[in-house]
């Protein structure tokens, strides 16, 4: 995959990254995270929206207030993982702003102030359901082909899906109707800007498939538990990040069980498909 880098960003700054929209990039960085959470400062109607608070750190939540001068018209959440919920509470003690999420929040603490359903507006802004890397995953667009893609399509690095909360089906889903627009530039929750971005995500969409197929094939001479498969085919992946691919294994399979092409035994997961339907696929 092309992924894209940039170099480690001022701490504490509030920088433009397209008219109207500055970013704040919290000091949560990782290998999930990239050089951390991106806060979003959108000039609107409306005020200032603050599009993912990040993670419950006094000096992220400062900088934010300092750069909006504490005014703050609305606190959007694209979904609720701690890395973008956690400064929320602390941000709206600070403002009073009201929180939009999606309706079914996939953390039992938080519920929003206004519940979204996909397809509203707010502040001039477009909520996009987009399932996948988590059940509540918003994404959030701008007339002007720009699109707010927090963690469903990422420019550094593909999505960890990782069930439950994750669902490689829905993830599919989401990427096939992120294609079928005709957005100009994604601003994703970690990493920089992606111009032009329909063939990233058709190449992380065949990517997942190309994946995905592997693991069926696989499959046929298993059983496999999802650890055993990762040592099969992730044969490069960091050490570190062993664990994520687990995730995205595991599920993978499960969609590859809603299909019927896997199933669940005691010693492992087999392929559902006969020799003749796999050769047909």
């Amino acid at each position: 995959m092309p992924y894209l880098t940039e170099p480690e960003p001022v701490r504490g700054l509030a920088t433009e990254v397209a008219p109207g929209i500055r970013r704040i990039v919290a000091g949560n960085p990782g290998l999930m995270t990239y050089h951390g959470t991106n806060t979003y400062l959108i000039e609107t109607g409306q005020g200032t929206v603050v599009l993912d608070p990040g993670p419950d750190d006094e000096a992220h939540v400062a900088a934010i207030l300092a750069a909006t001068g504490g005014s703050v018209g609305a606190i959007l959440l694209s979904h609720s993982h701690s890395d973008h919920l956690g400064a929320l509470a602390a941000l709206q003690a600070q403002t009073g702003a009201r929180t939009f999420a999606f309706h079914r929040s996939a953390d039992s603490a938080f519920r929003p102030d206004v519940p979204l359903q996909d397809g509203d507006s707010v502040a001039g802004l477009l909520a996009i359901h987009t399932p996948g890397h988590a059940s509540d995953h918003l994404c959030f667009a701008r007339p002007d082909g720009i699109v707010f893609s927090a963690d469903h399509v990422m420019s550094w690095s593909s999505s960890i899906v990782s069930p439950p909360g994750g669902d490689m089906a829905a993830y599919f889903q989401s990427l096939r109707r992120m294609l079928a627009r005709d957005d100009r530039l994604l601003l994703p929750g970690h990493g920089p800007p992606l111009p032009d971005p329909a063939p990233y995500i058709q190449e992380l969409l065949d990517h997942r498939i190309k994946r995905e197929e592997a693991i069926a094939e696989t499959l046929r001479t298993g059983p496999f538990a999802a650890m055993d498969l990762v040592k099969e085919l992730y044969s490069q992946t960091n050490p570190w990040l062993i664990r994520a691919a687990e995730r995205n294994v595991v599920a993978h399979l499960q969609k590859l069980e809603q299909e019927g092409r896997a199933s669940r035994h005691a010693d492992g997961w087999v392929s559902s498909l006969s020799s003749s339907d796999a050769s047909s696929r």
